[in-house]
């Protein structure tokens, strides 16, 4: 009995089917849509998976009438894309595929078998279709996939070396998959993946960055982060991560900094940014790492580390913006600790003018970046990052300080200085911008008074 919830999508999918039945070809709903509505996920779908025994050609040619904006390019791997209403299909015929020792790419065979093509999936869970061509639907599940996820399993269809073998990327894919399910993988794959961690090697780095993006904006990746760094699979694409293992104390032995690292990540908002700038915010603690006479230290991690977030992400093929952002969020996270001695206006428009459109992140970060049990200290972590944020707020509405900027541009300042396009222009420009963050904001007389009484200086220091 197919349960009320799968009511919606298989009405929408029935002109298509009633089609591919009218054909004589078979049409099965496939992926984690099964698997989502089996647990009782019912928001709202956007992407459906379906596979056939019709090969691509007659796949388009039972579309036709019933879909529109047709995407023939997945069709060399037997997969063409459409829009159905809100939805967007994807029909694969039936396939088997696997990656040869040293390719990237998989070799792809057609199949007329619904039970090879499901064999072919990366974990029981996803491995399970409702045929829709059939008198009733009814849920086809050889391989177990529902008595596995109500059980909280973790297995492949077919033998994790087989499974693994095909395409290694799937080793990774288990990580988001503990995470978000709460599974436990079984021991052979475990075993398996302690062999054939190195095949990550024949992956692309976009797609290693692909399922890492995916497992870190998951609500909570927690159990997700530690099965990589449990197993040899961090080590192959992210060493540093994997090195994080180590005692901040050595003599209270209280936390080591993986730890902290994956509970400051799990403490972020799910966005890709915050995340990846919580995963390596601290990802220079072992380069740094000193014991003196007042215990462990890491000075400069914050800036030893967003190089080394720089180099990661750049390796994984992120976008360069992105990385940017990252590591400048990775260089700023130390910058508001100093605050509980006192900060002067002036340290605070520093702070929000370096810190710019990553300003919400930081804040989030730097409260995150606690990970005391004590709550006190948690408390007074939060009380004064609300304090802070008040009185920023209390700046901008005065000096609109987000737009903090001289009231003499270029030009201006070289009609007044009668000085050519220069670098004593920049320096001239710094030093306003300086002026007004020391003082706030300058009226334009204000600006040529000081600006001139700043030149003379200049020429006399010359």
């Amino acid at each position: 009995m197919i349960p009320n919830r799968f009511e919606p999508v298989i009405h929408t999918l029935e002109p298509i089917a009633a089609r591919f039945s009218e054909r004589g070809f078979r049409l099965y709903l496939v992926g984690g849509i099964i698997r989502d509505l089996l647990l009782g996920d019912v928001d709202a779908f956007t992407d459906v998976d379906l596979t056939t025994d019709a090969e691509p050609d007659e796949i388009r040619s039972n579309l036709a009438g019933l879909v529109h904006s047709v995407n023939r390019a997945g069709e060399r791997f037997g997969t063409i894309a459409c829009s159905l209403q809100d939805l967007r299909l994807e029909i694969t015929t039936h396939r088997a595929e696997a990656y040869v020792d040293t390719s990237r790419k998989p070799h792809v065979t057609f199949s007329t078998s619904l039970q090879d093509d499901l064999a072919r999936r990366d974990f029981t869970i996803n491995a399970m279709a409702l045929e829709l061509t059939a008198k009733e639907p009814r849920l086809i599940d050889p391989y177990h996939g529902l008595e596995d996820l109500l059980a909280h399993r973790l297995r492949t269809p077919v033998s994790p070396t087989t499974s693994f073998s095909e395409d290694p990327l799937r080793m990774l894919r288990a990580a988001r998959f503990i995470a978000r399910f709460d599974l436990v993988p079984e021991p052979e794959m475990l075993e398996t993946i302690e062999l054939l961690a190195p095949r990550l090697d024949i992956l692309s780095r976009e797609r290693i960055r692909d399922e890492l993006n995916r497992l870190l904006t998951i609500p909570n990746p927690t159990r997700g982060l530690q099965f990589l760094v449990n197993t040899p699979l961090a080590s192959n694409f992210l060493p540093a991560l994997a090195n994080l293992r180590l005692e901040q104390d050595p003599v209270h032995h209280h936390k080591d900094v993986l730890a902290h690292t994956i509970a400051v990540v799990q403490k972020c908002s799910p966005r890709l940014r915050l995340r990846l700038a919580a995963l390596l915010h601290d990802i220079a603690k072992p380069k740094t790492r000193a014991i003196g006479p007042d215990g462990v230290t890491f000075h400069f991690h914050d800036v030893v580390g967003a190089r080394m977030t720089t180099a990661i992400m750049t390796d994984l093929r992120y976008p360069k913006d992105l990385t940017q952002e990252v590591a400048k969020l990775v260089a700023l996270h130390l910058r508001f600790h100093g605050y509980e001695n006192g900060w002067t206006d002036s340290a605070v428009r520093r702070y929000v003018r370096d810190a710019g459109e990553l300003y919400d992140d930081l804040n989030e970060l730097t409260v995150c970046d606690a990970t005391t049990r004590n709550q006190h200290k948690l408390q007074a972590m939060t009380r004064r990052m609300e304090e802070f944020k008040q009185r920023v707020m209390r700046l901008q509405e005065a000096e609109a300080l987000a737009s903090l900027r001289p009231p003499l541009d270029g030009l201006a300042i070289m009609e007044l200085l009668q000085i050519p396009p220069s670098p004593a222009v920049g320096k001239a420009l710094a030093f306003l911008l300086e002026t007004e963050l020391d003082e706030g904001p300058l009226q334009r007389d204000q600006a040529i008074e000081r600006l001139l009484a700043w030149w003379q200086q200049q020429s006399h220091d010359a």
